[in-house]
């Protein structure tokens, strides 16, 4: 692999404009990837700026690079990781560039000695799929991916636009091309919002087929359409509401329960009980959405609380910090927790004064 190349050192080169700036450039060997890495009109340059609070000017396949030591130095170990993707024969977008630079903050957090900081090689949690290749974007994707490796019931919750389902459907069918499991069942609880099936229109699988459909995009994302339909077909992938995991040994299979936070404590108990040899479960929701009747505990926070430390049990919290979709929507979600907040400390204040 073709390293950039470093020039002037950072170590060598006096700082511009104040006793913590520091400059350097960043040579590229091949122009075509470089052109790539900066993006149309230096696109991605641009972000990194934004982000990092230095200053980045692209010429040829050169970057010249100047600002606060540390922020430079995070905007070296972002490029270079990018840089070593499209040498991979990937290809970067703006999410892409942000994930990088996230994942290099998180990295430089935990880095320990100055020596390491200029030679920590940035890493991320990857899923392969024969159609697409994943990449951590936040620190806690990175987590989850991991956990996802390593233990057979994982929890994901955190609010919308995380990744939860996403991942946990691309590492479901990473685990089946490797030939690792023989079945991806993939369930949600077929009732939310106050919805229920017997007032829709059609036979049982144009009732089911809205609520899962979530899950029937991920798939398609991972896996050929053509394939994903054989699969169904042969019931190699299955798609069921949550009623019809009950009585059942699930075993030498990869399990999702979605919107798990609208499960009953009977439900995620009977769901959490069904597993079997060789079997892996992932259990996503939002304990902040809840459509349940008022006065039903969610099965998924019930589940939390009884399962802490239990051993096999890994659970990857998200916050609103790890939405990776529209900015906006992270914003969103942190105003609605700020509203959550504010109520639950005016209802606490009042409690106090009745009690008084």
């Amino acid at each position: 692999m073709v390293r950039p190349e470093l020039m002037p050192s950072p170590e060598r080169q006096p700082a511009r404009s104040s006793s913590d700036a520091n400059h350097f450039v960043l040579t590229f060997e091949n122009n075509r990837l470089a052109s790539q890495l900066f993006g149309q009109f230096d696109q991605n340059l641009k972000l990194i700026e934004d982000k990092l609070s230095i200053d980045a000017r692209a010429r040829g396949n050169t970057v010249s690079i100047t600002g606060e030591l540390n922020a430079t130095n995070l905007a070296r170990r972002t490029l270079d990781y990018l840089y070593d993707r499209l040498q991979s024969g990937a290809s970067i977008e703006a999410s892409d560039v942000e994930g990088a630079i996230r994942m290099a903050q998180a990295a430089d957090d935990q880095l320990v000695f100055p020596s390491l900081e200029k030679k920590a090689k940035l890493t991320m949690g990857q899923i392969s799929t024969r159609k697409k290749t994943i990449v951590a974007r936040t620190p806690t994707q990175d987590a989850y991916m991991r956990a996802l490796e390593r233990f057979e019931l994982v929890f994901g919750v955190g609010p919308a636009g995380t990744g939860k389902t996403y991942l946990a459907v691309a590492h479901a069918a990473q685990l089946l091309e490797r030939g690792a499991i023989d079945k991806i069942i993939l369930s949600r609880p077929a009732v939310e919002a106050g919805e229920r099936l017997g007032f829709l229109p059609g036979d049982m699988k144009e009732k089911v087929d809205p609520y899962l459909r979530p899950l029937y995009d991920a798939l398609y994302d991972m896996i050929p359409g053509d394939k994903v339909e054989r699969a169904i077909t042969a019931g190699v992938i299955e798609i069921a509401p949550l009623a019809f995991m009950r009585g059942r040994t699930l075993s030498n299979a990869a399990v999702i329960l979605d919107e798990a936070q609208n499960t009953t404590s009977m439900q995620m108990k009977m769901f959490l009980t069904r597993l079997g040899e060789n079997a892996r479960m992932i259990v996503t929701g939002d304990p902040s959405q809840v459509d349940l009747p008022r006065g039903v505990r969610s099965g998924l926070v019930e589940a939390l609380d009884i399962l802490h430390g239990v051993e096999g049990v890994a659970v990857t919290r998200f916050r609103d910090a790890d939405v990776v979709r529209h900015p906006l929507v992270g914003r969103i979600v942190r105003a609605y927790e700020a509203e959550g907040a504010a109520k639950a400390a005016a209802n606490a204040a009042a409690s106090a004064v009745d009690d008084a």
